[in-house]
């Protein structure tokens, strides 16, 4: 699947060992790696809102009410796909899948209003083609440590108790522990002492539409001496991101090719930015794609085996929102 990146981390290498700043964005099969320098990505078009970047100008107010609507596909729809992942995980090639859907969009909001309105740790526009506001970390790489934030499991929040809801609704849990448990593993191929260090910590999402809540962990190693330094050999090593996939991955994989039967394209993949020294990066969901005039944004969840149809279906409609508000 890397092979004919294979330059391209190698580049992303050689800048990170330079120390020279850089934004990176990976699609989620890794066959489209860009990387810009800080006055590249202007000429580019690329605004960016990080915890640690940004390259914005002041934010306008925003004078008019958001319009917003949605056309999910049937359940019947759903279903198809839903029923092969089933199929697969009974037969025991996952267990794990996250199975993602493509729904057609209307707002009054162009991208860059999006962009510029919404609320959320990670933001990115790319000119004409994309905009994300994901709430995910992937890793943060501070001198010899690295740290990863899986997100799995979330709950309107508007529900009573729905924070110890989450935190025990069995299903949840057990995908909140399978994620854990995988990129513990995926973590320990590039650092030793890999520990978890939060267990399902519960954030509070806003949105225009409905409040969320999500459950995520922390784990962090120290990277291995071969891996220090050296940004594109990590990606290269991690991606596709555990917790947007599923498990074991290179099956789960050819599942989700198979049941979802579109271009998941840059949705899922991860960006970052190395600021000479450290690197932060995110998942990129929440995830709005234009298609010619028309818009669609991306969303979906983790099937288990214990997984219910209409929760599933709920689940993507839910998070179908732009955190304005």
């Amino acid at each position: 699947m890397f092979s004919a990146n294979h330059q391209k981390f190698i580049e992303m290498d050689e800048l990170s060992q330079q120390k020279v700043p850089f934004f990176f964005i990976v699609d989620f099969l890794a066959e489209n790696i860009e990387m810009y320098t800080e006055s590249q990505v202007e000429k580019k078009g690329l605004l960016i809102d990080f915890q640690n970047f940004k390259n914005i100008n002041p934010t306008q107010e925003l004078h008019k009410k958001t319009e917003w609507k949605s056309y999910p596909e049937t359940l019947e729809s759903f279903k198809k796909g839903f029923d092969q992942v089933q199929e697969n995980i009974r037969l025991g090639n996952s267990y794990l899948t996250n199975y993602t859907r493509k729904t057609k969009i209307e707002t009054n909001l162009s991208l860059e209003e999006i962009f510029y309105h919404s609320q959320a740790k990670y933001k990115v526009l790319y000119k004409d083609f994309f905009v994300f506001f994901s709430p995910e970390t992937f890793v943060k790489i501070m001198g010899d440590k690295i740290f990863t934030y899986p997100m799995k499991g979330t709950i309107d929040a508007a529900l009573e108790n729905a924070a110890e809801v989450l935190k025990n609704d069995k299903k949840e849990k057990a995908e909140h522990y399978t994620v854990v448990d995988l990129l513990r593993n995926d973590l320990s191929m590039v650092a030793d002492e890999v520990e978890v260090e939060k267990f399902q910590h519960i954030d509070l999402i806003k949105t225009q539409q409905k409040d969320l809540y999500a459950m995520s962990s922390e784990i962090t190693g120290t990277l291995k001496p071969e891996f220090r330094g050296k940004i594109g050999s990590i990606m290269k090593k991690l991606l596709p991101a555990g917790s947007i996939l599923g498990a074991p991955k290179p099956k789960t994989l050819e599942i989700i090719l198979k049941a979802e039967g579109f271009d998941r394209g840059f949705y899922t993949g991860v960006c970052g930015w190395f600021d000479g020294e450290n690197t932060d990066s995110c998942v990129m969901i929440r995830f709005i794609e234009q298609e010619n005039d028309t818009l669609y944004f991306k969303s979906g969840g983790g099937i288990t085996h214990m997984s219910r149809l209409e929760d599933e279906y709920q689940e993507m409609k839910n998070k179908i929102y732009v955190p304005i508000y």
